[in-house]
């Protein structure tokens, strides 16, 4: 607890602290309103009634205790994991690249942690803990493009055109993908409706393969957490105060992968959670990236659990793809962030 408290130390604590406690009660209000709502027949009463009879031995409403129970609960599950991971690789590539416009999905990190997927299914990988592990490497290879393009002179000084490679990479990746699908009926079969993003039709098990990798990366998140606010500060300070730079960086990379190769293998390709969640964090308390990642727990749930409700109900009886809603909801973030006269500082 002590080390806890020495990597995620803040200021003003109890300001801070009142903000994480209201948002935490929000968040469990939408989980909540994700579990009463859905596209089929089962609506808010059944389903409220339901819930009260999850603890007994019998239900008068199967049908509702089986939606409940079997489908809208293992996808609230995974969208709160999800959003968690989003939310904290974004802050953490974002702080990374000093970048505000940094996002994994921009980047090209969840696009090849897709095309890694992909690859792996094309090839037979048909186990969930296989994929996993595919899809983390493949978003590794994304993080380290990502990384040599913001050494590049003229590009990682300039956060429009390391976007602008990022989505160059997205798109060759896509491309890739789209070819394979082509190429292969049965591939195509499986991932069609996996590769736009969605929480429909998961269950607890594909979280399963998550925890291993998503302990060590929370464990590293904690330990990287003072090194990055003193990176933050300059290299020469954070040299100054016992830090490496480059180690930091390197590590930063692969807590990225882990975070994102995992969501991505669990729901898809989900994009702008991880710009949306930092902007806001950073809105809320500053730009110190300790504040930022104690408010990426909240908030990347509520966004990813509120956007997955709402994907429910716009087009009944029909869901519409979780991914399509992240993206209107973060282009226009984005576009404000552009136009701004002056991009955020980090």
């Amino acid at each position: 607890m002590r080390v806890l408290t020495h990597c995620l130390s803040f200021g003003k604590p109890r300001s801070l602290i009142g903000l994480w406690l209201g948002l935490s009660g929000l968040l469990i209000a939408i989980a909540l309103l994700s579990l009463l709502y859905g596209a089929g027949d089962v609506g808010p009463s059944r389903a409220w009634q339901a819930l009260q009879d999850l603890g007994a031995a019998a239900s008068y409403d199967s049908e509702a205790r089986f939606v409940i129970a079997e489908l809208r609960a293992p996808r609230l599950w995974i969208g709160l994991v999800v959003g968690i991971a989003l939310g904290i690789a974004g802050a953490l590539l974002q702080a990374v690249t000093r970048n505000p416009l940094a996002e994994p999905g921009l980047l090209g990190v969840s696009a090849g942690a897709a095309f890694a997927v992909t690859l792996a299914i094309l090839w037979g990988a048909d186990t969930a803990t296989l994929r996993v592990s595919v899809a983390q490497l493949g978003a590794l290879g994304g993080c380290l493009c990502v990384l040599a393009a913001a050494r590049l002179q003229g590009i990682g000084n300039d956060p429009v055109r390391l976007i602008l490679a990022g989505a160059i990479l997205s798109g060759l990746l896509h491309s890739l993908s789209s070819l394979i699908l082509l190429y292969d009926q049965y591939t195509a079969d499986e991932i069609r409706f996996w590769v736009v993003g969605s929480l429909a039709g998961r269950q607890l098990d594909d979280l399963v393969p998550l925890f291993p990798s998503l302990g060590v990366a929370a464990l590293l998140t904690i330990l990287l957490a003072r090194p990055l606010a003193a990176l933050a500060l300059g290299e020469h300070v954070a040299i100054g105060l016992g830090h490496h730079p480059r180690v930091v960086r390197l590590l930063v990379i692969v807590v990225v992968a882990l975070l994102v190769g995992g969501a991505t293998a669990a729901a898809g390709p989900i994009a702008f959670v991880g710009l949306v969640v930092p902007f806001a964090a950073r809105a809320l308390a500053g730009p110190d990236i300790r504040r930022t990642l104690w408010l990426c727990l909240p908030l990347g749930p509520i966004v990813v659990v509120s956007a997955d409700i709402v994907s429910r109900l716009v087009v009944p009886p029909s869901e519409l793809p979780l991914g399509v809603l992240t993206a209107l909801i973060g282009a226009p973030v984005l576009i404000g962030v552009v136009r701004g006269r002056r991009l955020p500082t980090l």
